[in-house]
């Protein structure tokens, strides 16, 4: 099955170092990869904006979709792979959207330096908007300098509360096939003992998981999660940070504050959310 990868991009060597990330991690596979540039304006700023001069814009924005093109096709020289540029007018939101729809996209993968490079945000603005927006698609974030690595382990936190799908931990699992990858299973213990919900949910998983490399991990709790989560990723060497992203949880509070206080929970590694 040929995999539909979705790139937005800013021309910017954050989007490129994701772009890099994305062709090294999908090298085995029979991938289109879609190169997708949105030169939405504010409708506030239009008037200041002349027809010739949007044109040019949209021309100049072809020409360097044409261009990256051509410079992933000759620094990728794989035969897996090939490319197709997709250029909208719409916010970067809705040109996902529908790119994702008509499309049938399997993972949008893209960079997290916001426009202001401050090293105490957590995501930039346009990602926040994506992981937030994107409801039938799960978003690979890649770090500004992040060199590839092959993701031998996947870390999956999660406090047993809630019941994870089938649909929502096919994503890991398709990670988890690229390179025989362990999925290592993280949780905090905030009680003494598992309710029967939770038990339940874990034994859920364990059906989910059957026929992969999988171990469940028992934090003690003796700080915030970003921090408990940094020092799992630490210690077992975790390629790829995956999560659902749902209301009320971890996730819903990180995405909504632009500075993390304290330690904060800084991207250091590749962060996979997924929709619920």
């Amino acid at each position: 099955m040929k995999r539909k990868i979705l790139l937005p991009t800013d021309f910017s060597d954050n989007a490129w170092n994701a772009i890099i990330y994305a062709l090294k991690l999908f090298k085995h596979e029979f991938c289109t990869f879609y190169l997708l540039n949105s030169t939405f304006i504010q409708i506030s700023t239009l008037s200041y904006f002349s027809n010739k001069l949007l044109k040019s814009i949209e021309q100049d924005a072809l020409k360097s979709l044409m261009d990256l093109e051509e410079l992933a096709e000759s620094t990728n020289a794989n035969c897996n792979h090939d490319f197709q540029i997709i250029l909208s007018q719409e916010n970067l939101n809705t040109a996902l959207k529908k790119a994702i729809l008509e499309w049938d996209i399997d993972l949008v993968i893209m960079g997290t330096k916001g426009a202001t490079g401050a090293r105490e945000v957590f995501f930039g603005s346009n990602t926040i908007h994506v992981i937030n927006n994107l409801k039938n698609c799960p978003v690979l974030i890649v770090p500004e300098t992040y060199d590839f690595l092959v993701p031998v382990q996947i870390a999956f936190p999660t406090d047993y509360n809630r019941f994870y799908s089938d649909k929502e931990l096919r994503p890991i699992k398709l990670l988890a096939d690229l390179y025989d990858a362990k999925i290592r299973i993280m949780h905090i213990n905030a009680e003494e003992n598992l309710n029967d919900i939770q038990e339940y949910n874990l034994n859920k998983l364990k059906q989910y998981l059957d026929h992969y490399d999988y171990s469940f991990h028992w934090m003690p709790k003796y700080g915030n999660k970003e921090m408990e989560i940094n020092d799992f990723i630490r210690e077992l060497d975790i390629n790829i940070l995956a999560m659902v992203n749902y209301k009320h949880n971890f996730m819903e509070k990180i995405t909504h504050e632009p500075v993390i206080k304290k330690i904060g929970y800084h991207c250091k590694i590749p962060f996979m959310v997924i929709p619920e």
